[in-house]
């Protein structure tokens, strides 16, 4: 259920991004962000689970919350803090990034 949370968090992100760029870029801006966003949670999920399987067993802390939900978590958290400092507002234009 965590996982799936986490999934429609990064969905809802995915859309928002992409409704944003669109209207400040174009369609190729919109594609290209949606792409970067995709290949970066790819290979990030499968860097985290490197790490998720080094530091727990498959069964991880509970019934809800195993090995890959705590990858997606770590991913998440590595997103957020990523995403925050690429798309912050410049402070020449206060629009965000070109």
């Amino acid at each position: 259920m965590i996982s799936a949370f986490i999934f429609f968090a990064h969905f809802i992100f995915l859309l928002l991004i992409f409704t944003w760029k669109w209207q400040r870029e174009g369609i190729s801006g919109a594609v290209l962000n949606v792409s970067l966003i995709l290949i970066l949670f790819a290979v990030g999920w499968t860097i985290t689970g490197m790490i998720a399987k080094f530091l727990m067993e498959p069964e991880g802390f509970g019934l809800y919350y195993d090995r890959d939900t705590f990858s997606l978590t770590l991913l998440t958290i590595i997103e957020i803090l990523f995403y925050r400092f690429y798309y912050k507002p410049s402070t020449a234009d206060g629009k965000g990034t070109q």
